[in-house]
């Protein structure tokens, strides 16, 4: 995730706007000119006029088009396919044509120079230097520019594939949870139609919600709540050994959070708890202080164990990989699993 928070901090950057922003490049291009028309006629005239401005202007063009050749043109056809070795031949060409044009310049010239010139090699010296100072800086700008849109893809892919990955994994737990409900529905129609006709209500309530409300990113925290309360009264409704308590403690109003979190803790909990022998229970308990949540999911065991499946397996896998997606380095899962009571703790930093 590195790179998403360059990329953010690097989005509200000045030098991100005017060196990648395609609504600067404009004055990118302007103040380049600019900027090399001013370091050229800042050295010492070293001809009378005109022949002073006319090497002047000859040598802010050839610097100008020697600076877009190498960042539009060397650097990606070259540089960035990592042939560096053309690339820099390249270069040495391009500056060697450069300097000798300007020499040669010297010597047609030589009788129009001032009496307090440089002397020849000096003055090719300080051209020289310039010409790698604006070679090295375009290669620079085209490398932070490149950096910088790798960055913001990478990204966008980071993001991509998060969303897909949560849609998928949303998408394993909701079918597991209507296939427990259906096949109950199934059992309750031959032995007590009424029931089953008030479970599929209830049911119709619970997937409304699954459908609607929560297909959103986040949802009120009081809403997933009475969606739990739901499926608990659900479970009721079918089971008469069964009973459940809903704790909430702090200020759960307005609090948003990603929805279905806690329903699989609460379907495996109501899954194996079942005791033909002695009541059953689940208590949730919702904890919120200091924007920090504390969920607990407390459910009994039987006294024979029911062997665990796949399915459910599946779920609190699904459910853990969701935390680490949404929540990473915020939250904690600790699952305690004693003789009697089988316990789910989650702590999530809002």
């Amino acid at each position: 995730m590195v790179n998403s928070v360059n990329t953010v901090s690097l989005a509200g950057d000045w030098m991100y706007k005017f060196f990648v922003s395609s609504q600067y490049s404009r004055y990118r291009h302007v103040s380049m000119i600019v900027f090399i028309t001013l370091v050229v006629f800042s050295f010492q005239p070293q001809f009378i006029e005109p022949f002073q401005s006319v090497i002047g202007i000859g040598l802010i063009v050839a610097l100008v088009l020697l600076f877009y050749l190498n960042m539009y043109w060397f650097v990606p056809k070259f540089f960035f396919k990592s042939r560096y070795t053309d690339y820099a031949i390249l270069i040495i060409i391009t500056i060697a044509i450069i300097v000798f044009i300007y020499f040669k310049s010297w010597e047609i010239l030589a009788k129009y120079r001032r009496a307090d010139a440089y002397r020849e090699a000096a003055s090719v010296l300080s051209v020289s230097f310039i010409i790698l100072v604006l070679t090295m800086s375009s290669t620079a700008i085209k490398l932070f520019q490149r950096a910088v849109v790798d960055s913001m893809r990478i990204n966008e892919l980071e993001k991509a594939s998060m969303r897909a990955e949560m849609e998928q994994l949303k998408n394993q737990i909701n079918p597991h949870f209507l296939f427990n409900m259906l096949n109950n529905v199934n059992v309750l129609t031959q032995k007590d139609p009424h029931k089953a006709s008030q479970v599929l209500m209830k049911l119709s309530d619970l997937l409304r919600y699954q459908l609607y409300d929560s297909a959103r990113t986040s949802v009120l925290l009081t809403a997933d709540i009475h969606f739990l309360e739901d499926f608990l009264n659900l479970e009721k409704t079918r089971r008469d050994s069964f009973e459940y308590l809903v704790s909430k403690q702090g200020d759960l109003s307005g609090i948003q959070m990603a929805p279905l979190l806690f329903i699989t803790f609460v379907e495996n909990a109501v899954k194996h708890n079942m005791d033909s022998e002695k009541q059953s229970y689940v208590q949730l308990y919702f904890t919120v202080h200091n924007r920090v949540l504390h969920f607990k999911c407390i459910n009994s065991k039987p006294r024979i164990t029911v062997s665990k499946s796949n399915v459910g397996g599946l779920g609190l896998a699904n459910v853990k990989r969701r935390l680490e997606l949404i929540y990473p380095e915020k939250h904690l899962l600790i699952i305690d699993d004693q003789p009697d009571t089988y316990t789910a703790s989650l702590t999530i930093q809002l």
